[in-house]
């Protein structure tokens, strides 16, 4: 069985996405332990790279302020396999084909087994070419994690069916980033999910508070957020990790309130 299914096994999940090297792979560890520590499930860890199309400000610009840090992904490998010393939750990467395609498909994911990293997003992966990546993700055992998004319309059921790890459902057209609202009929959404596959299904872009994490968390297994967390990198810099700590901790507390008997 997957490892992600341990972020779902005690309830509704929240998800953290961090920028590896933002400021820099020190502040990014000890800002993944603070959120652990205060009720994150699971960890996004996101692979820098110049070109991130799914990307909001905020994260395009921790991006950029990375790879000006120096982050490579070789860095960031040797990062995880510390980090692995003693944060047990499930982890995956967040990153674009290109990284992969670069470093070699195949050296790249038997690496993620290897510093048990538990899953692979790749947010300009198409549902139709995911063959390019998935038997070697398979043979290696790390989840090849698909997305859905308000436009999958006709492909929801079919990219359910065929679900890894878990699914990520996309709350908005757009890209990333904080949002006053979400307006999309998420509802909808994971009811063709939950007809199609048992796999969890946690919903991300745009979910900054803890009112909106709860209301996500309520139709669907899990809230998950990045660009609030990542401006809290921008604005308090190796400052973070305590102020991230607090962050998810009222975070998971707004998602506990929508389901008490976590």
């Amino acid at each position: 069985m997957s490892k992600i299914q341990n972020a779902f096994d005690h309830g509704k999940a929240f998800i953290v996405f961090l920028t590896c090297g933002d400021p820099d792979l020190e502040t990014t560890a000890a800002a993944v332990r603070a959120a652990a520590a205060n009720g994150a499930d699971l960890i996004e860890l996101g692979i820098p790279f110049s070109d991130p199309t799914a990307e909001g400000p905020v994260i395009q610009g921790a991006n950029l302020r990375a790879l000006r840090g120096g982050v490579t992904t070789d860095k960031i490998f040797g990062f995880v396999r510390e980090l692995r010393r003693d944060v047990r939750i499930p982890m995956v990467f967040m990153t674009y084909a290109n990284v992969v395609y670069s470093y070699g498909a195949e050296r790249f994911i038997s690496a993620c087994r290897d510093m048990e990293i538990d899953g692979l997003i790749l947010p300009d992966l198409p549902y139709e070419e995911k063959e390019e990546f998935q038997p070697l993700c398979r043979e290696y055992g790390v989840d090849l994690i698909s997305m859905i998004a308000p436009t999958s319309a006709n492909r929801i059921a079919m990219i359910a069916g065929e679900a890894e790890g878990f699914l990520y459902i996309v709350s908005s057209l757009g890209v990333t980033g904080t949002r006053s609202e979400i307006a999309t009929d998420l509802s909808s959404i994971v009811k063709v999910v939950r007809e199609n596959t048992s796999i969890p299904c946690a919903i991300g872009f745009g979910i900054s508070t803890p009112e909106q994490a709860g209301k996500m968390a309520a139709i669907s297994d899990g809230a998950i957020v990045g660009s609030a967390v990542v401006k809290l990198l921008e604005k308090y810099g190796r400052e973070a990790p305590e102020e991230i700590g607090a962050y998810v901790k009222s975070m998971k507390e707004g998602i506990l309130a929508v389901s008490p008997d976590l």
